[in-house]
């Protein structure tokens, strides 16, 4: 068995025109959604033995956030640009090159790639994959090159509008 938890970046800002997509911050509510996505990953104890990231600054901001709060360490922690703008097929490839002895991965990145590859893992469609978003899936495999279609079930599906009264 292997765990791959997906989460998507933090609300990020439109406000400055001049930055490109990839340049572009957290905005204030991302920025409120943060600290509180970092403690449900820690309530929820997903523990990842690695950790990868999109490079692009939401992700990168939204990635250090949790980092900080699991305190993993650098050398499970890895920027890898082909997570930005990965389509769900780009992630698997990356899922499927894992090292065996990774049992839980935790994947930083976008949508809508995220959400196609919970989609494509689990055979279903999710209904919600929103910005701070957690999927938590327990994939039915023993090494990574076995991540397919239907190899997944949906372990937890948490995002900042399940928690506001």
């Amino acid at each position: 068995m292997k765990y791959l938890t997906l989460v998507r970046h933090a609300k990020s800002s439109w406000k400055d025109l001049s930055l490109s997509d990839y340049q572009r911050p957290l905005n204030q509510r991302g920025l409120r959604d943060l600290p509180a996505l970092c403690e449900r990953l820690a309530g929820f104890k997903l523990l990842p033995d690695r950790l990868i990231y999109s490079p692009a600054r939401r992700t990168q901001i939204t990635a250090e956030g949790i980092i900080h709060r699991l305190s993993l360490t650098t050398d499970a922690v890895l920027s890898c640009a082909t997570v930005y703008e990965a389509s769900a097929t780009e992630l698997l490839n990356l899922i499927s090159s894992e090292a065996n002895n990774t049992n839980h991965l935790m994947l930083v990145g976008h949508n809508p790639g995220l959400q196609d590859l919970g989609d494509l893992l689990t055979a279903e469609t999710l209904p919600h994959f929103p910005t701070s978003a957690v999927l938590h899936l327990a994939l039915h495999i023993d090494h990574w090159q076995e991540a397919g279609p239907a190899t997944a079930t949906c372990q937890l599906l948490d995002y900042p509008g399940l928690h506001t009264h």
